[in-house]
């Protein structure tokens, strides 16, 4: 009987000395984890979640050089149209099978439907083919300059590899599973979409070699926890308790109010994540439908933005954030004044007068209000203030994010489930690149919701591609700024910059990446 009880007792222990020793890392990041796939959507949170589970080609450090990830070598011919890639050892998915180059061909293809960079990149490509499982090779029509950074890119959308079954899915619909064979697998049985995300370490990850550190995109990709817990909390001042307290470990995007506060905190440390700005905002309209299918109506929208506005509502300390008049990043490399003029004047009635002289008369603006997102949420609300103060009829519809995501890309009419504008963000580094910066394309409907269509903006950022050194692509992009801001791809309101906070008496390892989180290479202490 006692030698029964002692087993019993033995059976209990060890698994509560095994759950013990588990290392797990909690972090609330700016949303909620609910679209799983990260080609379909550009939404920021789908691409951590992606980042985590999916491997890419390349990966990006902070300055946007490109280096190899799942690649183990390269060869790039004399002419600059052949490359030929092979894959390292050690690669395989979270199902146990090889990845092999059938997988990453199906999923650089759908990728290359969905994504815009993709698109461009295989705009170029006439044909990719398998010389074997692990070598394959890319054939461009005429040299490209920026292949390996696309491949890299660290924005929405990555370019992650699937199984070939999943990558062969259509890209307008989502894939069902999310095996990778990154550094983390999903824990889908555990996920509950408004509350948690679980993601498992992945014991059969083999990183790049010579244990290189994480930056950026770049570097080693070590699963350094057991498990990582995504948990969602809304309210930004239970998260910032959290954070104090001790309850999670990692706080993606604090609100500037309480960071005078978490610097003062025991044991929490803040990070700015980058030399520029880390966030772009931007309100996007929709090009298909009334009344913004009208270039002067779209224009017109130039005149309710008083960024200002918008940064104080989002951020309130001009420490942290930057009125900026461009698409494209200020404080980076192709930063430059073209179509600034658009930006100078805040007029409300100037901006009803130029509706009404585009054809409005009074109908129904669509706007997506988001209800649940830290940045966007207060952004859409002075949106929404400025047009009503306009005299413009708001038909303001509110949803949480994840709602927002979904309804966005829809492109029926408004009043059958579509929409004529939503407020989005972009991650500062991606968009400096007028390439890498997805949102600022044109190219009508294989481009990102709001489906802008100019052949000319296009046929600019192809030549920033093919310039032949940096005088070219300054010059480029200024021409491509001004143009795509003539054509209004979207109206920027500003930049910000949101510093990390996270237990510094827990947790190393932390990379202070602008764009998309990366949470491998962390451990616990």
């Amino acid at each position: 009987m006692m030698i029964r009880l002692l087993a019993g007792l033995v059976a209990l222990v060890l698994p509560l000395s095994a759950m013990a020793q588990e290392k797990v890392l909690r972090a609330v990041l700016h949303a909620d984890v609910r679209v799983i796939d990260p080609i379909w959507t550009t939404q920021t949170i789908a691409n951590i979640h992606g980042a985590l589970i999916y491997d890419t080609l390349f990966g990006n450090d902070p300055d946007q050089k490109p280096y190899p990830q799942m690649v183990g070598k390269y060869e790039i011919s004399a002419d600059r149209l052949t490359y030929t890639f092979t894959l390292r050892d050690g690669l395989k998915f979270h199902d146990g099978s090889p990845v092999t180059t059938k997988d990453v061909i199906a999923s650089l293809k759908r990728w290359g439907a969905k994504d815009g960079v993709g698109q461009r990149l295989l705009g170029y490509v006439t044909k990719m083919e398998a010389v074997d499982d692990k070598t394959f090779t890319m054939v461009l029509r005429e040299p490209y300059g920026m292949v390996l950074e696309s491949l890299g890119k660290s924005g929405s959308s990555i370019a992650a590899i699937m199984r070939e079954k999943e990558a062969l899915t259509d890209p307008q619909q989502q894939v069902k599973e999310s095996i990778g064979s990154g550094p983390f697998t999903f824990a889908k049985d555990q996920w509950v979409p408004g509350s948690k995300a679980v993601y498992l370490k992945n014991k059969d990850y083999v990183p790049r070699p010579g244990n290189e550190p994480a930056t950026g995109f770049a570097g080693s990709k070590v699963p350094g926890v057991d498990r990582i817990e995504l948990v969602w909390i809304s309210d930004p001042q239970t998260a910032m308790s959290a954070l104090i307290n001790g309850e999670i470990d990692f706080y993606e995007n604090p609100n500037i109010d309480f960071l005078p506060l978490l610097a003062k905190a025991k044991g929490v440390k803040l990070l700015k994540t980058g030399k520029i700005d880390s966030t772009q905002g931007m309100i996007r309209l929709n090009h298909l439908h009334p009344p913004f299918d009208n270039v002067k109506a779209r224009q017109a929208m130039y005149y309710l933005i008083n960024q200002e506005d918008f940064l104080r509502a989002i951020v309130g300390d001009p420490k942290y954030y930057r009125v900026c008049h461009a698409l494209l990043t200020c404080g980076g490399p192709y930063e430059n004044d073209g179509g600034s003029q658009w930006m100078k004047e805040y007029n409300p009635k100037k901006a009803l007068q130029l509706l009404k002289e585009a054809g409005y008369k009074g109908e129904p603006i669509t706007v997506l209000s988001a209800t649940d997102h830290n940045t966007i949420t207060p952004a859409t609300q002075v949106l929404i203030q400025a047009m009503r103060e306009a005299g413009i009829n708001v038909d303001a519809q509110s949803m949480d994010w994840g709602s927002v995501v979904s309804r966005r890309a829809k492109k029926e009419p408004p009043a059958q489930g579509g929409w004529n504008i939503f407020v989005t963000t972009s991650g500062g580094v991606g968009s400096s690149n007028p390439v890498l910066h997805t949102w600022i394309g044109a190219s009508c409907d294989k481009g990102l919701f709001g489906w802008p269509c100019d052949p000319e903006v296009e046929k600019l950022r192809n030549a920033f591609g093919m310039a032949a050194n940096e005088d070219e692509r300054k010059k480029i992009a200024k021409e491509l700024q001004t143009r795509a801001m003539d054509d209004v791809v979207f109206l920027p309101f500003g930049q910000w910059d949101s510093p990390l906070a996270y237990r510094a008496d827990k947790i190393d390892g932390v990379v202070a990446n602008t764009g998309l989180v990366v949470l491998w290479g962390i451990t616990k202490k």
